[in-house]
């Protein structure tokens, strides 16, 4: 994660179901739904004026980042958040195992 955004902290919008994440006046976000122990991550979307900056994978990793805290596992079915844990695959751990694509992570 670029510096520029470690002292940015994520938030959890319960009503509207979203983790967001403000750059310089725009709002990235990851819409999600919540069960017991589990956050499915459906869909990651990031504001084209800040498009470039390294936004979206801030906001996955300070997102992965708040649902360990919070000590959930995570459903990637979000493409970006996939792909994101695939290329850093140490944050498999909070992937769930009945993840159906958890093998190709």
């Amino acid at each position: 994660m670029k510096e520029e955004f470690l002292a940015i902290d994520v938030q959890q919008h319960r009503a509207n179901k979203r983790f967001e994440l403000t750059v310089d006046g725009y709002t990235a976000f990851i819409d999600y739904k919540e069960e017991a122990e589990r956050i499915h991550l459906t869909h990651t979307e990031s504001p084209e004026a800040l498009a470039g900056r390294g936004v979206a994978t801030a906001l996955i990793e300070k997102t992965l980042q708040f649902i360990e805290t919070h000590n959930k596992k995570v459903m990637p079915y979000c493409p970006l958040v996939f792909a994101f844990i695939k290329k850093n695959p140490a944050w498999k751990r909070l992937v769930d195992p009945s993840f159906p694509a958890y093998d190709k992570l």
